[in-house]
């Protein structure tokens, strides 16, 4: 037998999220932009998002998601931290070990993957390899970021959308036929359209050329119209192929979709071209705004504690971002305890 054959499967074991307490309003944000609030609910179906305060950072967000992740799987430790997060605490060192560090887990591997929202998936598809190698037998994999502190605060297209926050689940060895294994993850990029999506300075590039940065260049930026489109097809297109890896012959197959949380629009134009009902997608976007990274780990996490994403659930994952990068998986949901944020 192969040693592929017999390799272990990366199975969810405990899942946690963390929303900092600070909440921005359409109406608080309409007070200081040129927009309003159907304006903004019209084209991002987004009320109300949470936002840190001042002094407070990425791994802040990461522990505190970790912790209730750990809890939820029975307050061991984890033999690796993999954090996903486009905002970390400093270009250098990496996060992880410092977010390990405060959660008592020194002296284990832990590392950053910088996939902006597409960033839990990456992570997954990264835990996953480490378990089934056999390099580690648990991972806890936590995806955060405190976006608004890359946001213009003055870009209306930008400000109205990104929020903060961390979900994190913690893996451990088993079964590929547990539920809770995470079978294929389906990933995809295409760099030559990295320029939709990105923060222009800052970086070896910019720094190198010997040139000051442009004013706001040390923000992030999105071409909306263009990221749509590329969105859209990325997920639907991965989606499909992780349902056949997963051998379900047709979308209906699955009980609930999960999506990043880009925007409204965005999540129904790929369930629509999916053919997925409303009654089985998940979604928080109203309440959470776009997380960046965290935005699917925080969505599993708050519908396995509202009930609305239930052991046996067959789920359907995919997440678009910066890169451009994507991907997809499915899987049985299993049984979890939760930890209400």
């Amino acid at each position: 037998m192969s040693g592929a054959a017999t390799a272990p499967a990366a199975v969810i074991a405990g899942i946690g999220r963390y929303l900092p307490p600070d909440v921005v309003t359409n109406d608080d944000l309409t007070a200081r932009l040129d927009t309003s609030d159907a304006w903004i609910r019209s084209r991002t179906g987004i009320a109300s998002r949470h936002v840190i305060a001042p002094g407070t950072a990425t791994s802040d967000l990461a522990v505190e998601a970790g912790r209730r992740a750990l809890a939820s799987a029975g307050g061991g430790g984890a033999e690796a931290v993999v954090l996903a997060t486009t905002t970390p605490d400093q270009p250098c060192p990496a996060t992880a070990p410092l977010v390990a560090d405060r959660l008592g887990l020194r002296g284990v591997p832990a590392f950053d993957v910088s996939s902006v929202c597409s960033g839990f998936l990456y992570g997954l598809a990264t835990s996953a390899g480490l378990i089934a190698s056999g390099t580690v037998g648990s991972v806890l994999l936590i995806a955060a970021d405190a976006f608004t502190t890359i946001i213009d605060p003055a870009d209306r297209g930008t400000a109205v959308i990104f929020a903060d926050g961390a979900g994190a689940v913690l893996l451990r060895a088993g079964r590929a036929d547990e539920p809770g294994a995470v079978g294929r993850v389906v990933l995809g990029s295409d760099g030559s359209l990295g320029g939709l999506i990105e923060v222009p300075a800052g970086g070896s590039r910019q720094r190198s050329s010997g040139v000051a940065p442009e004013p706001g260049d040390e923000f992030f930026r999105m071409r909306g119209r263009e990221t749509f489109r590329h969105a859209v097809g990325r997920m639907t297109e991965s989606s499909r192929a992780a349902l056949a890896a997963a051998g379900w012959e047709d979308p209906l197959d699955a009980d609930r979709f999960a999506a990043h949380q880009a925007n409204a629009r965005i999540l129904t134009a790929v369930a629509e071209e999916l053919g997925i009902p409303q009654e089985r997608r998940l979604s928080n976007i109203e309440w959470t705004g776009n997380t960046g990274a965290a935005s699917l780990a925080v969505l599993l996490a708050e519908a396995t504690e509202r009930g609305t994403l239930r052991a046996g659930h067959r789920t359907l994952l995919t997440a678009f971002g910066g890169g451009l990068a994507w991907g997809a998986t499915a899987l049985v949901w299993p049984e979890l305890k939760t930890l209400d944020d």
